[in-house]
């Protein structure tokens, strides 16, 4: 079980939506410091109002940044240690919606690439409170079953499961003492919930998006994927995938290569109970 009380964590994308349900879940669960990444230096100075109105002065601080920019997020990682002199948790969740895919591969996997190997190889081994630490990887289920309207996106978050399950395994846990897990949020409530036509590659992506949120119930509330992540790192194993969606507790999915005839295989997910 990870101790969430007296760490320190830092969020990408963080000044709205998703990012932000987590920066204050991770305060209500007793963090100590928070550095709140993104790119809106209007949209950061209201989230650290909000979150110093509420949990007090000096747990909270923004830092402009854009994690595709290697130069930049690094920086953003020295600024924060720089402040509170311990980074324990880390949560890849800055994302992009865009028809540009080479825009949103280096925000939405090269990014997380990035967070992650900085966090695992530079920042927590050296600055972890107590030599522990968590990052959250901020997938999709798009990641695991595809997605007919951007296929470039299920392919980056496709890439940050596979980053999580390779850095996440047993072999690098047991040196480092270091969990990665991913989060895979459905449908939620977030301000870039309905992108516009153009963040599409064509006419028919977008058709596609319409079909699919036509047989979707609801979305759930950012605030129900914050308290998830809080209740994942704490409890989650390295290297494990979960689930979030229509406001239920998130349960762990575990991938199976099943090979009934030694000349093909098909790969399925199982629900872990």
């Amino acid at each position: 079980m990870f101790t969430i009380s007296g760490k320190v964590g830092l969020v990408t994308g963080g000044t709205q939506g998703i990012g932000a349900a987590i920066s204050k879940e991770l305060l209500r669960a007793g963090l100590r410091g928070i550095a709140i990444i993104g790119r809106s230096e209007d949209k950061g100075a209201r989230m650290v109002k909000e979150l110093i109105e509420e949990f007090g002065t000096n747990r909270a601080i923004f830092i402009k940044a854009d994690v595709s920019i290697k130069e930049q997020f690094h920086e953003a990682f020295k600024k924060s240690v720089e402040t509170f002199k311990n980074i324990d948790i880390v949560v890849n969740n800055a994302m992009i919606s865009t028809a540009e895919w080479c825009t949103s591969i280096a925000v939405n996997l090269t990014g997380m690439i990035t967070g992650t190997v900085l966090a695992y190889e530079n920042y927590l081994p050296m600055y972890a409170t107590d030599h522990k630490g968590v990052v959250i990887n901020i997938s999709s289920p798009a990641g695991l079953y595809g997605a007919a309207h951007s296929p470039h996106y299920a392919a980056a978050k496709s890439g940050g499961i596979a980053l999580t399950l390779s850095m996440g395994c047993d072999l690098h846990y047991n040196r480092t003492g270091i969990k990665v897990i991913a989060v895979c949020p459905g449908y939620t409530g977030t301000p870039a919930r309905v992108p516009d036509k153009e963040h599409f590659l064509g006419p028919a992506y977008f058709e596609a998006l319409n079909q699919v949120l036509s047989n979707l119930r609801d979305p759930q509330p950012c605030s129900v994927v914050g308290k998830a992540v809080v209740d994942i790192i704490r409890k989650g194993r390295s290297g494990s995938i979960w689930i979030v969606d229509e406001s239920k507790p998130p349960y762990e999915v575990k991938l199976q290569v099943v090979r009934e005839d030694p000349t093909q295989s098909t790969t399925q997910f199982q629900r872990i109970i």
